[in-house]
């Protein structure tokens, strides 16, 4: 998202680089609001790389976001060293509610280190592609739509009908929220 996408939207024809400045502070705040863990979405937009620690073994690990599109297990053995599982022993499931890992009917969980707290390590990409243009439309759209209307609106504080987000921006974001997570 560029401050030139966002002016478009907004029907500005000119602005100062104070204004500019601004445009890209909203539009860093509209996709920080929408984006990752904290986010209301609960997904990432762009590609992320996140770990996720589990305190032992399951037949699933439930992974803390869905478009996973790359997994790695990795573990410390009781000897406190550092273990990768064999890609061969697990598969990646994205499912509606989520993506998790599922270990092959061959894996068989080795011990591990007690004396750690989250053992069972890992490290995954997630989110929608490498650049915001993988980000599906609706969601690219929402955010132009809330930049211009804090650009508009910039108090915190309005008269008349308050909303918590503009209707158009909820319509577009609500198929891509993940409920109950």
């Amino acid at each position: 998202m560029s401050p030139a996408e966002v002016k478009l939207q907004a029907r500005l024809t000119h602005t100062t680089s104070a204004e500019d400045t601004l445009i890209s502070a909203l539009i860093a705040t509209a996709v920080a609001h929408l984006d990752g863990f904290t986010g209301i979405l609960g997904r990432c937009l762009v590609d992320q790389v996140w770990e996720q620690g589990y305190r032992c073994w399951g037949r699933v690990l439930r992974l803390p976001f869905p478009d996973v599109s790359s997994v790695t297990v990795t573990y410390f053995d009781t000897l406190a060293i550092e273990q990768t599982v064999s890609d061969d022993l697990y598969e990646l499931v994205r499912g509606v509610s989520g993506s998790e890992i599922r270990f092959k009917d061959a894996f068989t969980a080795p011990a591990l280190d007690t004396d750690r707290f989250c053992p069972v390590q890992v490290n995954l990409t997630a989110g929608y592609g490498e650049t915001a243009a993988d980000v599906p439309a609706p969601i690219r759209t929402a955010i132009l739509l809330l930049v211009a209307h804090w650009y508009e609106h910039r108090e915190a504080v309005a008269e008349g009908p308050v909303a918590e987000l503009p209707m158009a921006v909820q319509s577009l974001i609500t198929p891509y929220r993940r409920v109950g997570v």
